[in-house]
């Protein structure tokens, strides 16, 4: 008969190592934490256990749903803190456990060397050791057959040798060392209380380069719509400026009623084209195409031509309906009415958007409409588009997206959504949580140095980079910025170089290489919008920067450390108009440093400080590098330096550093 609260004695007796502080846990474990397929996911928690035995660790992981784990050992850092590195072969859901055991062979290694050392007698210890080994081979589901074999011989050694001293050196060597390491009964086994979930993302989650455009626009005239065919004809001129991703606004029929005019005019004219977040007409819905864009063959064509150019085309996402949406008719329990009978038009007061109706997602409306959402998505994933940025989603349930995502990964893992919530940080961060892959983000207003060193690092150290990818948008239809305003042709460069180096996706909306800025006054807004007007533009007019461009997204390509995100550093340059950060890999092959001048109308000079440290390299050590606009090589004598950067002549620097011994 068990006695009073054996049962929890048992319970807790079963964990006697302590396993705390894993990371990453989001949430404890609720979500996921996020990973590229192929890159290096390191996971660390906090080991120990009472006493000085030596303990051991592992992590284990699986894709989720399989039944067998892979494991990995575990190595101690510093202070019971321990680490393991893996890599994620496949796109979709993986899961983690740790575990760990305290080490009876390797705590016996331990303390025999040291008797042995000290002198002293060690028959028994021999034996113990031997016990151990045979103890080992006892257990018949541990270890290969091979293993199993090999271990079998060390004891007929030890069991046949003439002498202590030979006895103890099949012990101490390092063959038995590996085989008790693989074989030997696990002692005290304890795993973590938690399986944590990991998703891991195709690449372009976390390295990609976005181009948006109006198709309507690609026509090169104001008085004839564009059409898919039209941007057919300009994906060389998207490829040739080093982007892979071709992003579209609503591509969808616009509606009639209360259609909006020029600059966001309540009065449209009887050519205004309206705004194509104003979703649906007679001709159809989120499911169809604007006819004067063309068909869903010419949309077929597209998707081709462009994976053809390196490019894949991203779809907006946009969860509104005008007042001529089919779905009004056909599910008006979908929508809230007044009390008068009249639909609610969207607001954001004192603000009304009479061209807009919102869904709500209670009541009636669940679940029909979030099946219809779902399909929405899977059917344009039919049409080829694996990409959606997704219009306001802070303004829809939380619970919403999580299921839709999931739903939407079941039929294909490597789908991307990009959150374009320019809200309050933690709903950013949940709705990262809550699956999508990529967020918009503050960099667009981030401008002096402060903001910026505060923001990357945020980004970057904080728990939310084993979750959140932000996606450095430089402006968008909705936002052109105060400082681009301003700034002239070099905040155009000091913005682009930003982005595409301080983050791994970054974004521009069409019009910024040619340096457009006329703003609507005192807002951040266009003047003449393409999301009112069809607008054309002369691709080479002077003081564009797509030279600029085409720089940056090649270097992007060709170094390795751009290529991640949290290995940003900032260093020290003495002026607080210039940024200068570096990034290299682990293994320092690829190392690059930047400075930008953030003052985009006058020249700023800085001493700043080499990081030789980070090669070993003393403070007067000399250390190779190339300028990587110029490619001019040179070399670098002593820590501190000088830079002068004249915004009129290029407000932007970028090196190479390279290891003694690398290649130049």
């Amino acid at each position: 008969m068990d006695r009073p609260g054996q049962a929890l004695l048992q319970k807790l007796a079963a964990s006697r190592i302590a396993i705390e502080a894993v990371e990453p846990a989001i949430n404890g474990g609720r979500f996921p934490a996020r990973t590229i397929v192929g890159e290096p996911f390191r996971v660390e928690a906090d080991i120990f256990c009472d006493g000085h035995e030596v303990i051991a660790a592992a992590l284990l992981h699986r894709r989720r749903g399989e039944r067998s784990w892979t494991e990995t050992p575990m190595r101690q850092l510093v202070n019971d803190r321990w680490r393991a590195t893996i890599v994620f072969d496949e796109v979709g859901h993986h899961e983690f456990k740790i575990c760990s055991w305290r080490d009876l062979f390797a705590t016996w290694r331990v303390e025999v060397g040291k008797k042995h050392d000290a002198g002293q007698k060690i028959s028994l210890e021999l034996e113990e050791g031997k016990r151990l080994v045979e103890k080992a081979l006892s257990v018949r589901t541990s270890g290969t057959p091979a293993d199993r074999s090999a271990l079998k011989a060390l004891l007929a050694e030890i069991t046949s040798s003439r002498s202590e001293g030979d006895a103890l050196a099949v012990l101490l060597s390092d063959d038995m060392a590996v085989l008790m390491r693989r074989l030997a009964v696990r002692a005290n086994l304890t795993q973590s209380d938690t399986v944590y979930p990991v998703f891991a993302d195709r690449e372009k989650a976390g390295f990609s380069a976005w181009y948006e455009l109006m198709p309507r626009s690609q026509s090169g005239r104001t008085d004839v719509h564009g059409t898919f065919d039209d941007v057919i004809a300009r994906l060389p001129y998207v490829r040739d400026m080093g982007f892979d991703v071709l992003y579209f606004p609503p591509i969808h029929p616009i509606g009639r009623t209360n259609r909006k005019g020029r600059n966001n005019s309540l009065t449209a004219g009887p050519d205004d084209p309206g705004s194509p977040y104003a979703i649906g007409s007679e001709e159809g819905g989120h499911d169809a195409i604007h006819p004067e864009l063309g068909t869903f063959e010419d949309f077929a064509r597209l998707v081709a031509a462009a994976r053809e150019h390196g490019l894949e085309i991203a779809l907006d996402f946009a969860i509104q309906c005008s007042p001529d949406h089919p779905w009004i008719k056909e599910h008006p329990e979908w929508f809230d009415w007044r009390p008068d009978g009249t639909i609610k038009f969207a607001e954001n007061p004192p603000k009304k958007y009479e061209d807009i109706v919102n869904v709500h997602f209670y009541r009636d409306a669940i679940p029909g409409l979030w099946y219809a959402l779902r399909d929405i998505v899977l059917f344009w994933l039919e049409k080829g588009v694996r990409i959606f940025r997704v219009d306001n989603p802070h303004t829809k349930p939380l619970p919403f997206w999580e299921w839709m995502i999931e739903e939407v990964h079941q039929v294909d893992p490597g789908v991307i959504f990009l959150a374009e919530a320019f809200t309050r940080p933690k709903m950013m961060r949940r709705l990262a949580k809550v699956g999508f892959n990529q967020s918009y983000s503050y960099f667009t207003w981030r401008n002096t140095k402060w903001e910026l060193t505060e923001y990357l690092t945020e980004l970057t150290q904080s728990e939310s980079r084993y979750y959140m990818r932000p996606n450095f948008f430089v402006n968008t239809p909705d936002i052109n910025p105060y400082y681009l305003q301003t700034s002239g042709r070099p905040g155009f460069q000091v913005r682009l170089f930003l982005a595409a180096t301080l983050g791994t996706n970054y974004g521009v909306y069409s019009g910024f290489e040619l340096c457009e800025a006329a703003a609507m006054p005192g807002k951040e807004e266009y003047l003449n919008s393409e999301k009112y007007e069809i607008r054309a533009w002369d691709w080479d007019r002077p003081g564009n920067i797509r030279p600029d461009i085409q720089l940056v997204n090649r270097l992007r390509r060709e170094h390795p450390a751009l290529r991640q995100f949290t290995n940003l550093k900032f260093y020290n340059a003495w002026n607080d108009n210039i940024l200068y950060y570096g990034k290299h890999t682990d293994d320092l092959s690829s190392f690059l440093l930047f400075a930008v001048n953030l003052d985009p109308h006058n020249p700023q000079g800085a001493h700043f400080e080499v990081p030789l440290w980070e090669f070993g390299l003393p403070d007067d050590a000399t250390i190779e590098a190339e300028d990587l606009v110029t490619g001019q090589p040179f070399a670098w004598t002593g820590k501190t330096q000088h830079m002068f950067l004249d915004p009129q002549q290029r407000p932007y620097m970028v090196w190479r550093l390279i290891a003694p011994g690398g290649r130049r």
